[in-house]
């Protein structure tokens, strides 16, 4: 039996301000956009070059849902985004405005730093040390 985990859903409040981060911002690709509804839309973005982990930009439908956008994860790190050059990522989401918490620090399973999305959701980038 083979299995993916194709997408990840994320709690939007809105669909276009979510990808001007995520597109725009972080340098992702938007990979679909369509229009389920008057105001429902599929919008799949995920790393410029990943062969995988998409994330499905989610619009909060309602109260429950609104209050867990920027919150998924309890306040825990939410998303790993691994680079094959921690420094030039760093660089460049620093001068797009991303918010780090913290100075890069090595690990050891790699170079990272905590920042955090337009919602407050906690990501590592990460560069994982070599083999």
């Amino acid at each position: 039996m083979q299995q993916t985990l194709a997408l990840t859903a994320l709690l939007v409040s809105d669909y276009d301000e979510a990808l001007h981060f995520y597109v725009g911002v972080l340098g992702f690709e938007r990979m679909e956009d369509l229009a389920l509804s008057p105001d429902k839309r599929w919008v799949v973005v995920r790393p410029k070059g990943a062969a995988g982990g998409e994330l499905l930009l989610a619009k909060a439908a309602d109260a429950r849902q609104r209050a867990g956008i920027g919150d998924q994860a309890g306040g825990r790190v939410f998303l790993f985004l691994q680079t094959d050059d921690f420094e030039r990522d760093h660089a460049a989401y620093l001068a797009r405005g991303v918010v780090f918490e913290d100075a890069p620090r090595d690990e050891p399973y790699g170079r990272v730093a905590v920042f955090r999305d337009l919602y407050g959701n906690r990501w590592d980038l990460i560069e994982p040390n070599k083999a």
